[in-house]
């Protein structure tokens, strides 16, 4: 059984969250790249300036980069419901990104192999027109990772519900405690994780908050004051799922109850949910970036020592640093590529939640559809009465999930 309906025009499209954000963001850059090539070019043609004439040519290349992520994106919404992906379009951009690897990786290698060459037979430079245009093309690359990482950090929490009570978009509970207002959230932030409550306005002299789950245990959590916030003493065990009542006094106001309800939505990583279409536009600009770094740096160090030696040997080093980042997008995007398990957290999370009432899970297959979305396939050995839709059920709170196949067989 499938979580896809049976008409395949209309499977859900299967895209990162910030798709359409990016694709527009992409397209922005290869205009900027586009119209610093024709300017340079022309203005290389005026002036006699081979080298502003070469860093155009060179600013083409990069703009071909970059339409590569923007026509991935462009395909990837226009056939996102397309009967004929079986799992949708959501993979195209880890292919994209894959490809942009290999680019990278053959930008290092003829980066690379000219410096060793001048290395070993140096060539005169022309400072006063190589600085600048350096410059200039740096400028131009901060500005594009400027334009493409706009808008794309995204919180990756526990989402919490809530009971009659205010509810902001990082997860806290707000409780308006009559002088008091305050705001209620699991931290574990780098650390074990705590209640921890925020006040305005007056600090209550009691402040505790019980728990209590579906199966009826109970735990109660003194809180003390950090000056800034309230914290718990104890930590608060996994999973992040109950009841909470929370008892305020203050010093003219009776102690009083508020019922709040925790629901913990589990979700994958961070490399789960990352745009690698989007990471290899970025990750081209920022290899640009970081030889224009070392070319300004071995250009000004060669003008004023004669060093010319420098100029080469900061070519090797860029050419080094692109190299790492090439594996790195390769790496990340050929194991998506590849239908290897995303999550392994994730899956032994996936695992329990199957196996909590004594059923077994006898075959799991867990992949990357797209940025933040996963399938699953489960075969689910059981002795109960259950249908595919009860194990569903135990599975919706990995909102990551986006199709679910579920196999039953009965234990004799």
């Amino acid at each position: 059984m499938s979580d896809y309906p049976a008409c395949p025009a209309h499977r859900p499209a299967i895209l990162g969250e910030g798709h359409d954000a990016n694709k527009r963001r992409t397209w922005g850059v290869i205009a900027l790249c586009a119209a610093m090539m024709i300017a340079e070019i022309i203005g290389g043609l005026l002036f006699g300036s081979i080298a502003l004439v070469a860093d155009g040519l060179h600013m083409s290349t990069h703009a071909g980069a970059l339409l590569l992520a923007a026509l991935a994106y462009t395909f990837a919404s226009r056939h996102a419901t397309d009967g004929r992906f079986t799992f949708g379009t959501g993979k195209l951009g880890d292919l994209a990104g894959f490809s942009s690897a290999i680019v990278l990786a053959m930008i290092a290698l003829l980066i690379g192999y000219e410096s060793v060459g001048r290395l070993f037979a140096p060539v005169p430079i022309s400072f006063s027109e190589a600085i600048p245009i350096a410059v200039l093309g740096l400028i131009v690359n901060v500005a594009s990772v400027f334009l493409l990482s706009g808008g794309g950090h995204h919180h990756h929490g526990h989402s919490h519900e809530h009971g009659g009570h205010a509810h902001d978009e990082d997860g806290e509970h707000v409780i308006e405690a009559g002088a008091s207002k305050l705001a209620l959230s699991i931290f574990e932030d780098g650390a074990p994780p705590h209640f921890r409550v925020s006040v305005e306005g007056q600090a209550p002299d009691l402040l505790t908050i019980q728990t209590v789950r579906s199966d009826g245990g109970k735990q109660l959590f003194q809180t003390l004051n950090r000056g800034a916030y309230f914290e718990s003493l104890d930590e608060v065990p996994e999973p992040h799922e109950f009841e909470a009542v929370v008892r305020v006094a203050g010093p003219a106001q009776p102690a009083r109850d508020y019922a709040l309800t925790f629901v913990e939505h589990a979700h994958g990583g961070h490399a789960m949910h990352r745009d690698n279409n989007m990471r290899a536009a970025i990750v081209h600009v920022m290899a640009d970036a970081a030889v224009s770094l070392f070319v300004i740096f071995g250009l000004l160090l060669a003008r004023v020592f004669g060093w010319l030696w420098l100029d080469p040997l900061a070519g090797l080093m860029g050419a080094a640093v692109i190299a790492a980042w090439s594996y790195a997008l390769a790496r990340d995007t050929g194991a998506i590529l590849l239908d290897m398990i995303p999550d392994n957290d994730m899956a032994r999370q996936v695992r329990a939640a199957v196996e909590s009432e004594g059923d077994e899970l006898a075959d799991f297959h867990l992949w990357r559809l797209g940025p933040g979305h996963l399938g699953a396939i489960l075969s689910v050995v059981t002795a109960q009465d259950h249908g595919a839709e009860f194990y569903r059920a135990k599975l919706a709170r990995f909102r990551s999930l986006s199709h679910v196949t579920v196999e039953l067989a009965r234990k004799s």
